[in-house]
């Protein structure tokens, strides 16, 4: 019900505006300002985009909480898309986003009310497992390993050594 209300009452705000503002400051600068507000936007969300990104690879680095770094490259990625649509009431949002105090507060708002039920890292997380895919070997010993082997004749040598056998 929210995002339908959202859908009629974003561009009724931008024509509001732009019929205000363009009424102030005529259809040229009208036109000015939203062009420049784009392209300032773009430059912000790829400068900031660049920094969220090194925080979400060192917060897997560090095999630290990734939640807020994640948060942030999400906003950065929506304020992005909100200074690209033409509008005024959307450049705001989408320039508060860029804020990082505001988008702090939005990420502690949302943490209250978003609730985990569960969360798991690592390989072999499912119940099941396949003993003919999984490196473990059929036993789930980590020392044992699966695996075909062919016996090869003696005397018979191979044409270029591949570094994986004895010659």
């Amino acid at each position: 019900m929210w995002l339908l209300i959202a859908f009629i009452a974003v561009p009724m705000i931008e024509i509001a505006l732009f019929i205000k503002v363009g009424g102030l400051i005529g259809l040229g600068w009208t036109l000015a300002v939203v062009l420049l507000t784009a392209v300032l936007g773009t430059w912000l969300v790829k400068q900031q985009g660049r920094q969220a990104l090194a925080n979400i690879q060192r917060s897997f680095s560090e095999l630290s909480d990734p939640s807020a770094p994640l948060a942030d490259g999400a906003m950065i990625l929506l304020s992005g898309a909100l200074l690209l649509t033409p509008g005024f009431f959307t450049d705001a949002v989408g320039f508060a986003l860029l804020t990082p105090a505001f988008r702090r507060a939005a990420f502690l708002w949302l943490r209250k009310r978003v609730k985990v039920q569960s969360f798991s890292a690592g390989f072999n997380a499912g119940p099941a497992r396949d003993p003919h895919r999984d490196p473990r070997g059929p036993a789930g010993d980590p020392d044992i390993i699966d695996g075909d082997f062919q016996e090869l004749d003696p005397g018979k040598r191979p044409t270029h050594p591949s570094g994986w056998t004895r010659h």
